[in-house]
């Protein structure tokens, strides 16, 4: 692509925020009582031909024999490529940051009216300096209302196909109000090599990291989605459909592992509070210093994986899903198995030394043998079940539905 900007040329302005996408417009109209009824202006995180404008001058016709280029201070004009209409903004209130003005596509091939006039300003530019491809930061100032351009990230309801809103922030101080051009078309200026705008790597580390986060955070739900929280998890309290067909797979966890996962995580809690405050009293018992001495140590870190990948889960207003709960799942189901050797090894303290042993077993064969059925009995949700749903008495499913909530 050429290197400087000149008037005539076909760009595309994407926003510098992170995560930030590129300048927008499509032939919808703002539906009823949402400003003005005018074209929408958003931004998109695609690429796509409804992202690209025209820059012209802001009152002399194009001229099409020489090559004049755009200068920081100029005053321009947008021009819409596909459907004609300027960038344009007004006293009326943006969709949903009632304190900014409303920006919209105005006008007919190109023809509009004062309000479509933009004056650009490079940051931390001066009077001669021209606008270049990627490497200039932009703002956008409406030259008779004083506001800048900018987008406020928040998501438009389905009459905007969930894009982002675009304002203008009587605030030309807003952080998020600059722009950079990434494309530009424009045949009569040479191209140069995109080594030219390549970004350092760790600049692009930092940003690709930065931009996963910033889209990660604002995932939302689709109309009618299942969905899950937090406090669901734990205790199992609803699954989640992964096929609809002749055979329904419903991930759902086992249920004795799941609980039982519950009942040792607070046993834990309770132990180590007791051993706590016994050995901070001076008080010895020989059955919890052996938790103390052997299993403390596995018992925290165990603990704060747990913690860690679950209770970040409670800030976050992303949609959630119940496999979520997976990567905590799998340090509360080793610290179970911690949990359930120290007691075990405590029951068998009660048993004749010639039994213990044969106690023991038979305890890890109980327990393994009821992790087993428990398997057994569920797999058809893993596996696929067919036939009537579980609250038909018919159904093969129809004894393990055993809350409401489970919908398969």
């Amino acid at each position: 692509m050429p290197h400087e900007v000149a008037y005539g040329a076909v760009l595309t302005l994407k926003n510098r925020r992170t995560g930030g996408g590129y300048l927008h417009s499509h032939w919808h109209l703002y539906p009823e009582g949402v400003g003005a009824r005018q074209q929408q202006v958003t931004t998109y995180t695609h690429k796509d031909e409804n992202n690209r404008w025209i820059i012209k001058p802001y009152e002399d016709e194009l001229d099409v024999d020489t090559i004049e280029l755009v200068h920081h201070g100029d005053l321009v004009r947008l021009e819409h490529v596909p459907t004609g209409r300027n960038l344009h903004s007004h006293k009326e209130p943006a969709p949903i940051t009632k304190k900014h003005l409303q920006v919209t596509g105005y006008g007919e091939n190109g023809t509009g009216d004062p309000n479509d006039i933009w004056k650009i300003q490079i940051v931390n530019g001066k009077d001669g300096d021209i606008v270049t491809t990627v490497t200039a930061q932009l703002k956008l100032v409406h030259y008779l209302k004083h506001c800048v351009l900018t987008t406020t990230g928040k998501q438009l309801p389905t009459w905007a196909y969930e894009q982002q809103e675009v304002t203008c922030n009587p605030n030309v101080r807003d952080p998020y109000a600059i722009w950079n051009v990434e494309d530009n078309i424009f045949s009569r200026l040479p191209n140069v090599s995109f080594e030219v705008y390549a970004s350092g790597f760790i600049e692009r580390f930092l940003e690709s990291h930065a931009v996963m986060l910033q889209g990660n955070a604002g995932l939302k739900p689709k109309e009618g989605e299942v969905t899950s929280r937090p406090w669901q998890w734990p205790i199992n309290y609803r699954g989640q459909f992964f096929s609809g067909s002749n055979y329904r797979i419903y991930l759902l966890g086992n249920p004795i592992i799941w609980w039982g996962n519950l009942l040792f995580l607070f046993l834990f809690i309770f132990v180590f509070t007791l051993s706590s405050i016994t050995r901070k009293r001076g008080y010895t018992s020989v059955k919890l210093k052996i938790f103390y001495d052997h299993y403390l140590g596995a018992c925290k870190w165990l603990f704060f994986g747990w913690a860690l990948h679950y209770i970040p889960f409670w800030a976050m207003g992303r949609v959630l899903y119940f496999h979520h709960y997976f990567p905590a799942l799998l340090f509360n189901s080793m610290l179970s198995g911690v949990i359930l050797d120290y007691f075990v090894g405590v029951l068998t303290q009660f048993i004749k030394e010639e039994l213990k042993s044969s106690v023991y077993h038979w305890l890890i064969g109980l327990i393994m043998s009821s992790f087993i059925y428990s398997f057994y009995l569920f797999a058809p949700l893993s596996y696929g079940m067919s036939g009537p749903y579980a609250h038909d008495p018919n159904s093969t499913m129809h004894g393990l539905k055993w809350f409401d909530s489970w919908e398969f």
